[in-house]
């Protein structure tokens, strides 16, 4: 069987594949403790599981909706976006897809040709590339600082004539990084002068922690907001991954365009899953709160224990999301390892915990943990992290040889 060439480059999802791989030792009795996936560890809240079983036995979810989502959803999220954004978006100007993902792979579809060059961080979220790929476009990577920020200079660097599309996600995923106002009126400015068109994966926006504050690209001004494609969904906020909702906003041309792409490949999201949205965005978002603030907590018990593994380093405590980014250079090297990768494999063979590669984000030398687990389950981990650099911090004690741990 001949594999297209599509096909033969796009490798599996990092995150998935650890994921996974945790879950299956998981079932064999092993005593894992997964911080490879990126997924709340809330149910779904009870108001929104009940206006899906509302909506069955009621019969109105047995059949297909319009491709691009019921337009009550629709409504919702333009209501949910201007009392959130403060920016208007006509019901018209929104598509629902299955998740945030379809809708970011839509997008590459719509916006890239082959040879078109699209502008990623380093780090980014790991499907951004393949998506990128999957289109026939060009990723190019814009190099970042210690605060894992791309600025104007570094867009600069990056760009040529066939630079057509950046991507901004704040906060970000793997970093918990968020832009202020400023830095995204510098970007957006940019991409404007550039005739560049920005996707804003505001997926994490309602996660941000200690006083920091979410500001969206779509917010700067009316100009920028016109170069924007929003994207976000009800998977992380609403603690609804397996419900497979996403949404995108944007000028009524490219929208067209992403409809007729929706009807010929997933046709409708889940019909129960929409009204289940609905339910989520007309809330009174206590939930969601509730959850932040769990978040809150973890971020700020978990942080200064990891900083304390040997070997690891955090540049900042995280802003957003719900991840920890440490450099582990200094770890793969107290461990006698050649890269992050081999490290990755000894913490989920030996010390029972699953972290993802910084390499699946473009940067090696790096893990991601999530924080989106139990606070218990979280010490726990850390614990057995930290016993399993220690034995090869007492081996170089040991031995005389001191290395910088921290």
């Amino acid at each position: 069987m001949k594999f297209s060439k599509r096909a033969m480059q796009v490798t599996p999802s990092a995150t998935v594949k650890v994921s996974n791989t945790a879950k299956a030792m998981i079932r064999k009795g092993i005593d894992v403790i997964n911080l490879g996936i990126g997924e709340p560890d809330f149910p779904t809240p009870k108001i929104i599981a009940d206006a899906a079983i509302d909506a069955i036995r009621s019969g109105k979810t047995s059949f297909y909706t319009p491709a691009s989502g019921l337009p009550q959803l629709k409504e919702a999220i333009a209501e949910r976006i201007k009392q959130d954004y403060g920016v208007v978006y006509p019901a018209d100007q929104i598509s629902v897809t299955n998740g945030a993902k379809m809708a970011l792979y839509v997008l590459m579809q719509v916006l890239v040709d082959d040879g078109t060059e699209v502008l990623l961080p380093r780090p980014s979220w790991v499907s951004y590339r393949q998506q990128v790929n999957l289109a026939g476009g060009k990723p190019v990577i814009v190099e970042t600082g210690t605060d894992f920020k791309i600025t104007t200079q570094s867009l600069d660097t990056a760009v040529t004539k066939n630079a057509k599309v950046l991507v901004i996600n704040s906060p970000q995923n793997p970093t918990g990084t968020v832009y202020s106002r400023d830095e995204l009126a510098a970007i957006g400015q940019w991409a404007v002068l550039h005739n560049v068109t920005l996707i804003a994966d505001d997926i994490y926006g309602k996660l941000v922690y200690n006083q920091n504050q979410f500001v969206s690209l779509v917010q700067i001004s009316d100009e920028v907001a016109a170069s924007t494609v929003l994207v976000n969904g009800v998977s992380k906020a609403y603690s609804m991954t397996g419900w497979r909702i996403g949404y995108l906003a944007g000028a009524p041309e490219l929208i067209g365009k992403v409809n007729s792409i929706l009807s010929h490949s997933t046709g409708n999201p889940a019909t129960v899953s929409q009204y289940a949205a609905i339910a989520a965005l007309q809330s009174d978002q206590s939930a969601v709160e509730t959850m932040r603030e769990a978040f809150e907590q973890r971020l700020n018990q978990i942080y200064p224990l990891v900083q304390q593994i040997p070997g690891f380093k955090l540049a900042a405590k995280p802003q957003g999301a719900f991840y920890l980014f440490p450099n582990v250079e200094a770890a793969v090297d107290l461990a006698g390892l050649n890269d992050s990768g081999e490290l990755v494999d000894q913490l989920l063979a030996k010390a029972h915990v699953a972290v993802v590669d910084g390499a699946a984000f473009g940067m090696p030398g790096y893990l991601r943990l999530s924080y989106a687990t139990s606070l218990e389950d979280l010490v726990t981990a850390v614990e057995r992290i930290t016993e399993f650099m220690n034995q090869f911090l007492e081996k170089q004690v040991s031995g005389g040889i001191g290395i910088e741990t921290n």
